[in-house]
């Protein structure tokens, strides 16, 4: 992993430096965060993977600090571990960090540091919100699933009738459908969806 820190300071020092601000900036494979000062210097900036085991590498060695982040996909359990790890997490939500967002190209060290210094200078101004619980975000998962489940079912049969039709023919319609369906519901972590995409303990 190749360094880019702007300013040499050993790894000793910068777990003694006080009230440390970190921005990170979550991408997919890997994740860019910089690290200011009380002062609001940056100090240090790097790369990490993005990977539950990159996240306890880094920040597990790091003081208690202010951490910055946007919503997106690795989000909520980025988090949940920084948070795990004592540190105070703050996460931005995407469309109030204009100076990211809006920004004519994507920079990922410039992202960082921006979630940086708007959390240093004031959390309010990055919009921030909170995150469903684990379990909150299993039975949502579940919920998604079976919409995606049932979205490509459809898609199928109807395109199934539709092609037969070009020959003349008509798919009868199943009176047990609905039936047969409930039947094959995903069930995820001891849970179950019925037809009203509530949750079922089983």
């Amino acid at each position: 992993m190749r360094k880019i820190s702007t300013v040499a300071k050993s790894g000793n020092e910068i777990l003694k430096e006080p009230k440390l601000t970190i921005g990170l900036d979550l991408g997919d494979r890997s994740s860019h965060y910089c690290i200011l000062d009380e002062a609001g210097k940056v100090i240090l900036e790097h790369n990490l993977p993005t990977t539950p085991k990159g996240v306890q590498q880094i920040f597990s060695r790091i003081p208690r600090s202010r951490i910055a982040l946007e919503t997106g996909t690795h989000s909520p359990w980025v988090s949940r571990q920084l948070t795990q790890l004592g540190h105070e997490v703050i996460v931005a939500h995407a469309r109030n960090v204009r100076l990211i967002g809006e920004s004519s190209r994507k920079d990922d060290q410039l992202d960082a540091r921006t979630l940086a210094r708007l959390a240093r200078i004031d959390p309010e101004l990055l919009g921030p919100v909170r995150h469903r619980s684990a379990k909150a975000q299993i039975h949502l998962t579940v919920i998604r699933a079976r919409a995606a489940l049932v979205s490509a079912r459809t898609a199928l049969v109807n395109a199934a009738r539709g092609l037969t039709k070009s020959y003349g023919e008509r798919l009868r319609h199943r009176a047990n459908e609905s039936r047969d369906r409930g039947r094959t519901e995903p069930r995820v972590a001891g849970w179950s969806m019925n037809h009203c995409g509530t949750t079922t303990r089983w």
